[in-house]
């Protein structure tokens, strides 16, 4: 696997910088570490925790003056990182969606096979049909976000961290949707997911065990173990997601907020 780019946190600032911009960038760099060096569904969850942390170094960052004035005297510079703050709620939302409906699912494939010793054709269909589903909008989302991500540069230090900060979100809400939509079975359309190159180097992804389990006819017993394993990573994702989806709020919050000071 290709390493992800990300950079060193010695060579990236200037001397004297910030300290909750030298914390922000820290946290930044073992967070890009980390995706790349496997996407399984422990290390998002790793990194899900890794987020809280950065976003509360965020807040503080927008009581600082420096950030304030320059939202409030650069046109400009207000609007990209709101149009930013869009981007990271809509993937965030995306991803929120996609568990949520393969909650669900779960839910009625597991309820299904308690309710019948025979053959579970028809629930294994409605299951994957519902797992296609699930990749295919996810797929658009990630293929229009191919030419919105902001590459902008700013001078103020603060504000470079922000952007800094929402280009490694955007790629972590990236690397949670490959995750969900990696699949058992490649199809065709996977060369967009694969061009992200974050497939894990260990096979973990309790979503393709489960398609597997599936797809290959295994026993009812073992397509329950899978499920047994998948149903709590769901949960811990969801959990996970929401908590970002809050915060993300709340930044985009803050900057309507100093706009308006």
């Amino acid at each position: 696997m290709a390493a992800a780019s990300f950079h060193a946190r010695s060579s990236s600032l200037p001397a004297g910088s910030h300290p909750l911009v030298s914390e922000i960038d820290e946290q930044v760099c073992r967070l890009r570490q980390c995706q790349a060096a496997s996407t399984s569904s422990s290390s998002i969850g790793h990194s899900l925790n890794s987020l809280q942390v950065v976003y509360d170094c965020v807040d503080q960052l927008f009581q600082l003056s420096t950030t304030q004035e320059a939202l409030i005297n650069d046109q400009k510079c207000f609007n990209e990182l709101l149009d930013g703050s869009l981007r990271l709620l809509d993937l965030c939302n995306t991803a929120r969606d996609a568990l949520s409906q393969m909650k669900e699912s779960v839910a009625e494939l597991q309820s299904a096979i308690r309710r019948k010793q025979g053959g579970l054709e028809g629930e294994t269909r409605k299951y994957l049909k519902s797992r296609k589903t699930v990749i295919k909008a996810v797929q658009k989302v990630l293929k229009g976000m191919e030419n919105k991500k902001s590459t902008a540069s700013n001078n103020i230090e603060t504000i470079a961290m922000l952007k800094e900060v929402e280009s490694a979100v955007i790629e972590f809400l990236e690397c949670l949707l490959t995750f969900i939509c990696q699949s058992s079975s490649k199809p065709s359309s996977w060369s967009l997911i694969t061009k992200l190159k974050r497939v894990s180097p260990v096979n973990e992804n309790e979503f393709t065990d489960v398609d597997a389990s599936l797809k290959m006819n295994k026993s009812t017993e073992e397509v329950q173990v899978h499920l047994k394993s998948l149903q709590p990573r769901i949960q811990d994702l969801q959990e996970g997601g929401e908590c970002l989806f809050r915060r993300l709020i709340k930044t985009r919050a803050s900057i309507l907020n100093i706009h308006n000071l």
